[in-house]
């Protein structure tokens, strides 16, 4: 197979260049990434003498269709997107661009050179949020209800690449995954951030918040679920991708501080962000049964052995944490409404 990546450099797509070139060495992986600020070079120095890597922007219809063509690709997996939701409340129009107006231009380059299957890589958050309290979970069949600017620009991708679908046969397929951890990740996120922090005994940010919850899963789970949906999954089908295993800001904060024996006096409760949700959880029975996907990663060792990785990788993190365009201790919301 001949595998176009793009966003490749950024945390969840360089996991799974690594993966795909692990479990298909046979195959051709080529990696389209803009390098923005989240996007890392070094994250794919593993497989650097495996893959073909072309910096560039996949909303430039003219250059991903020299790519499609020259590389004769025959999938195409997007993982670019702006991700960020602090940074969605400072400059939405960039999420926009990116995840809206980009994906329109990766989907015509796809609809004109013609590709076996393009690939798209969405997010729970696009469903809106749930009651802490609540038993409910989302479906594949569940209202979109974004409340933040980055959920409504992915939910606007989300129904782009389906028209595309419907509107012009172009083969795609959708995963909708929880909120992935693992190496590699860009420290503005949470499990990073927190453990970034604490190596260097900095304060670790909690929002007011801080009970609400999220669905974790390892970014190599998502990798093989992927995987799985590619080579059987239904062209115009998506997939919910999740392990049922939530956890509150503040058990995450907890965790992290006991894994690196640091003291719960570094905790800090900072003020909320605009429009916060309170918690996501996906229906994944329909992967379950249908492929046979199920998660193979533990939560606790697997969060043990990403918090290692920051401890061990200082070298990586520590420049990007200068990159980091939100300062989450210190952004005064308030200020950000009108």
């Amino acid at each position: 197979m001949r595998l176009l990546v793009t966003g490749g450099a950024g945390f969840i797509g360089s996991n799974f260049v690594r993966y795909w070139c692990e479990a298909h060495p046979e195959d051709n992986v080529v990696v389209l990434d803009a390098l923005t600020y989240a996007g890392c070079r070094e994250s794919l120095s593993e497989v650097e003498d495996k893959i073909d890597f072309i910096h560039g922007d996949m909303g430039d219809k003219v250059l991903v269709e020299q790519v499609l063509r020259e590389h004769r690709i025959d999938v195409v997996v997007n993982f670019a997107a702006e991700s960020h939701n602090s940074l969605a409340i400072i400059d939405p129009q960039r999420f926009f661009n990116t995840n809206v107006m980009s994906t329109l231009g990766l989907l015509d380059a796809c609809r004109s050179v013609g590709v076996a299957r393009l690939h798209h890589v969405s997010t729970c958050e696009v469903y809106g949020d749930l009651a802490l309290d609540s038993n409910d979970s989302f479906n594949e069949a569940s209202p979109y209800r974004p409340r933040t600017p980055y959920n409504a620009s992915k939910a606007a991708s989300d129904h782009a690449v389906r028209s595309y679908y419907y509107t012009y046969g172009l083969p795609i397929s959708i995963t909708n995954c929880a909120n992935n951890y693992g190496p590699y990740q860009f420290p503005e996120k949470v499990i990073p951030l927190f453990a970034t922090n604490a190596l260097d005994d900095l304060p670790l940010p909690l929002y007011s918040s801080k009970d609400n919850k999220r669905e974790w899963i390892h970014v190599l789970d998502h990798a093989r679920a992927i995987d799985m949906v590619i080579d059987n999954g239904e062209v115009g089908e998506t997939y919910h991708v999740g392990t049922e295993l939530e956890r509150s800001v503040e058990e995450l904060a907890d965790q992290i501080l006991s894994i690196l024996n640091k003291p719960s006096s570094l905790k800090t409760i900072v003020p909320d962000r605009p429009s916060h949700d309170r918690r996501y959880l996906l229906d994944s029975s329909k992967i379950r049964g249908a492929l046979g996907w199920e998660p193979i990663y533990d939560f606790q060792s697997g969060l043990e052995d990403t918090v290692r990785w920051y401890r061990d990788n200082r070298a990586w993190w520590e420049p990007l944490k200068k990159r980091a365009p939100v300062d989450e201790s210190g952004v005064l919301w308030s200020e950000r409404k009108s």
